[in-house]
């Protein structure tokens, strides 16, 4: 009588005694690759893995670190896409992660063995790349920028000075109102929702000239408000007699000439800002900080700040966001000044590589409206190329096991933009739809 194969299920030690998987224990530690030994095992039992299957099982479910993240090729045509980690990072801040990943100089002064200051070079590449602050500093995201600024300057009671139709709500439902109210700010809202003009910020900061911390203007980044409006220019805010911050939100250092209704750090100092805040992570292109940008005076009173301690930046964000400032273009620089005619280029020459897979309809290569995404320049349509595809590879391709594609439905189609796409990731984007077209 036959054996039930079943019964010869192997031990878990003797699985896990092969050479691949002591090797994949180094890289991945011993609790991962245990899990995956003990799921495999369970599979033979339940008939479904060969004895003799079960080693080459765990290899292929192993994770390719000991992260959970998965690798994503971003075909949505949304340049910073909040859902997929916002900007993708430059090759040179890939590398100055690595570098940075073990012991540095973060804050050591080599050449005298003491303490230095924090930070210290990618705060010089910030500040000389926006030349027209007089001091910079760098905390842990944009809304920790503008709440350092409230709790240094507004704290006990005094009041910021905001328009009301600039009281906006970002991602996940948080709003700066009541961002600055946590820490300590009383509003002071001036105008209507669609209308502010100079004189309501004047008329509150008469009503309570010692007891105003600063004025605020928010740059609406994910909306826009057409018609019958009108809002007061840094220019004119600046006259006011009392500091004013701006929180430009979507990060861009110089203006740019396919956003130019979207307000850049150097413009806004010029026209007389006193402190400007910003993201890291969206229009520059570098890891998720906030920075903060303007007077020295008001800067430094902000870095010694106590609640500085609590946003402070670790070694890995400081080093991606010097090389991101001095290295190459950014991906996300890179995606702004693609050409539409490459593009279509790009897409054509994917379709005919794909045109030998059976899909019905067959791929196709279509131009594609995209979008800079991340609360940034919203409205702004930048032309572009697309893979089109039956609708029904989306959940297939997101879930690829190798490496997930999200791309978006419009019109009964699959698009795969390739706006955000880098060249180099083609290869794997054509070898995904042909595993999702199996």
């Amino acid at each position: 009588m036959e054996t039930d194969p079943r019964r010869r299920t192997p031990r878990t030690d003797t699985v896990l005694a092969d050479e691949r998987l002591r090797k994949a224990s180094v890289r991945l530690g011993d609790d991962l690759v245990k899990q995956a030994v003990r799921a495999a095992l369970d599979r033979c039992r339940a008939g479904e893995l060969g004895p003799e299957d079960v080693t080459d099982a765990v290899l292929d479910s192993l994770p390719r670190t000991a992260a959970r993240l998965h690798r994503v090729i971003n075909a949505t045509g949304v340049i910073v896409h909040t859902n997929l980690g916002r900007a993708p990072l430059s090759s040179a801040a890939v590398d100055a992660l690595e570098l940075a990943a073990g012991s540095t100089d973060v804050e050591l002064d080599l050449p005298t063995g003491r303490r230095g200051r924090r930070g210290r070079s990618a705060l010089a590449a910030l500040q000389a790349t926006v030349p027209e602050a007089g001091g910079v500093h760098v905390v842990n995201n944009g809304a920790a920028a503008l709440a350092l600024v409230t709790c240094a300057l507004a704290a006990g009671g005094r009041s910021v000075v905001v328009a009301r139709g600039e009281l906006v709500e970002i991602g996940d439902g948080f709003r700066i109102p009541e961002l600055l109210e946590s820490v300590g700010a009383v509003l002071r809202e001036v105008g209507t929702t669609n209308r502010v003009r100079l004189s309501d910020y004047e008329a509150a900061v008469a009503a309570d000239p010692d007891g105003t911390a600063f004025v605020l203007k928010v740059h609406p980044s994910n909306f826009v408000v057409t018609g019958f409006t009108s809002s007061v220019p840094v220019e004119r805010l600046a006259t006011l007699g009392v500091p004013l911050v701006v929180d430009i939100g979507s990060g861009l250092l110089h203006p740019h000439p396919r956003l130019p209704d979207e307000p850049s750090a150097a413009a806004t100092l010029r026209a007389g800002a006193d402190l400007v805040t910003a993201s890291g992570d969206k229009l520059l292109g570098g890891p998720q900080c906030g920075l903060l940008l303007g007077r020295a005076d008001l800067v430094d009173r902000l870095r010694r700040h106590p609640f500085a301690r609590a946003l402070r930046v670790d070694k890995l964000t400081l080093a991606a966001l010097e090389a991101t400032l001095l290295g190459p273009a950014s991906p996300v620089a890179a995606a702004l000044s693609s050409s539409p005619d490459r593009l279509e280029a790009r897409a054509r020459r994917l379709a005919d590589q794909l045109a030998d897979v059976g899909i019905v309809p067959p791929p196709e290569a279509v131009t594609s409206i995209a979008a800079v995404g991340g609360g940034g320049a919203p409205g702004v349509e930048l032309p572009s190329a697309a893979l089109a595809l039956p609708p029904d590879l989306a959940v297939r391709l997101r879930t690829d096991p190798d490496v997930p594609v999200v791309g978006r439905i419009e019109h009964g189609r699959l698009l795969l933009d390739l706006i955000a796409v880098p060249e180099a990731d083609e290869a794997d984007l054509v070898a995904a739809v042909r595993r999702a077209a199996r």
